[in-house]
């Protein structure tokens, strides 16, 4: 009896069996090896190779241990090896691109513009790869986009075992938007909200930001709704003494779902909001307290050394986005008219 009831057993277990098997997988690529149409830019400070080493790597990962969300994380700044253990751990795959956003460092002072647009369309085009801003060409091969499409394609074919091919459209010719978590910090985060704005996503997670005080682009009609946005910042953070992120934050209309909430004074699900704080301590240090929302070396530990926001992560990244908090008035105290005055 026993030999005539294993084969239904096998039958039975074997999806459970065959997950328990798996394991996190970390893969690494050129950039310029997956693509042969990429190029460096290095009028921009965009190039492939830097002090002798390859500057074009990019990053992916996924546990098949966990159950998949279906959700794809394109992380828009440096690796961050804590950040995808995490992300991988809720059921996200995840991966970073190396993409044309070089320009910062030589843009990142000028003026808005008349239409306080400029550094919000250069975003716009080095994550597209469309013709945005006359400032810069980045052409579609070097765009965020499409190398995050070639990416997962070469994944796919690499690394059968992650299913990455859920993550392509339907046609094949792209990535499947409405499955991607768009993130990053500081810059990265500022560029996550202004390609959200654009392009519809599943949801945006912004570290230590956004920021572009000095533009508008944040109060344009958007493609993601507003509700999909999160935010996570240090109140030591320079972004707060200017104000900068409060309104950015209210421009995106965050605070139509929920008060700002110091995540250190109250316990999950934070109201619902979309704007969370951390006063952790980081030793008086702004720096410090710019990186760390993020999880790492700077990040904020209690006193057995575990990381304090491991909840405030989680909630970011899988908090249902149907459910949201209650709509609060604009901050008085948080200065929004930011733009430069015309002459």
């Amino acid at each position: 009896m026993r030999l005539l009831l294993l084969p239904a057993l096998i039958a039975t277990l074997s999806p459970v069996l065959l997950q328990a098997e798996g394991q996190r997988y970390e893969l690494t690529a050129r950039a310029s090896e997956i693509d042969p149409r990429a190029r460096p830019h290095p009028e921009i400070g965009f190039v492939f190779e830097s002090k002798g080493k390859p500057a074009d790597i990019q990053h992916a990962s996924v546990d098949t241990r966990v159950p998949p969300r279906g959700k794809l994380a394109i992380w828009l700044m440096g690796h961050s090896a804590g950040l995808f253990e995490r992300l991988n751990s809720y059921g996200i795959h995840a991966i970073r691109v190396h993409y044309a956003n070089g320009w910062f460092g030589q843009f990142g002072n000028k003026s808005p513009g008349e239409d306080g647009l400029l550094l919000g369309n250069i975003r716009l085009e080095a994550a597209t790869g469309e013709d945005f801003s006359p400032l810069v060409e980045v052409p579609k091969p070097d765009g965020m986009m499409e190398r995050a499409f070639q990416f997962v394609k070469w994944l796919s074919k690499k690394n059968p075992e992650g299913r990455w091919e859920q993550f392509l459209s339907a046609d094949g010719k792209g990535i499947d938007w409405s499955k991607v978590i768009i993130t990053g910090s500081s810059h990265g985060s500022t560029t996550a909200a202004r390609f959200a704005k654009h392009q519809r996503v599943d949801r945006v997670v912004m570290f230590c930001g956004p920021r572009d005080q000095h533009e508008q682009w944040q109060a344009l009609p958007s493609a993601t709704p507003a509700n999909r946005f999160f935010g996570f910042s240090h109140v030591l953070d320079g972004g707060w003494s200017g104000d900068h992120y409060c309104r950015s934050w209210e421009l995106l209309g965050l605070h139509a779902f929920g008060p700002i909430v110091n995540v250190d004074r109250m316990t999950p699900p934070y109201q619902n909001t979309r704007r969370l704080i951390t006063d952790a301590d980081v030793k008086g240090d702004d720096k410090r307290a710019h990186s760390c929302v993020v999880p790492g070396s700077a990040s904020p530990k209690s006193a057995d050394g575990q990381f304090l926001h491991e909840a405030v992560w989680t909630y970011l990244f899988t908090h249902p986005v149907e459910e949201t908090g209650s709509a609060t008035p604009p901050d008085e105290d948080c200065e929004k008219d930011l733009l430069p005055k015309q002459k």
